[in-house]
């Protein structure tokens, strides 16, 4: 079964809160990773791997450069997952 746009976020903000240290509250929709959340290039890919182990989804590198919001992620995995 799908998971859920809450589903997603709280998985996201798990998964950054884990590589990254970002208390999982600070993790919104419309924060920027790196701007809001300072996620660097090289712990959004550790992200964007996380998220498509938890979440069954593929993210291909030239869709990661759109993903600038917790908010482009999560849609991005609420359209893609199986």
């Amino acid at each position: 079964m799908a998971a859920t746009q809450e589903e997603i976020l709280k998985g996201l903000a798990e998964i950054v809160n884990e590589i990254a240290g970002i208390p999982e509250e600070d993790v919104q929709l419309d924060k920027s990773f790196t701007d809001d959340l300072d996620v660097d290039s090289l712990s959004m890919v550790e992200v964007v791997v996380a998220a498509e182990e938890r979440f069954d989804v593929k993210i291909p590198d030239d869709d990661v450069k759109s993903l600038k919001t917790v908010g482009d992620a999560v849609n991005y995995i609420v359209q893609h997952q199986s």
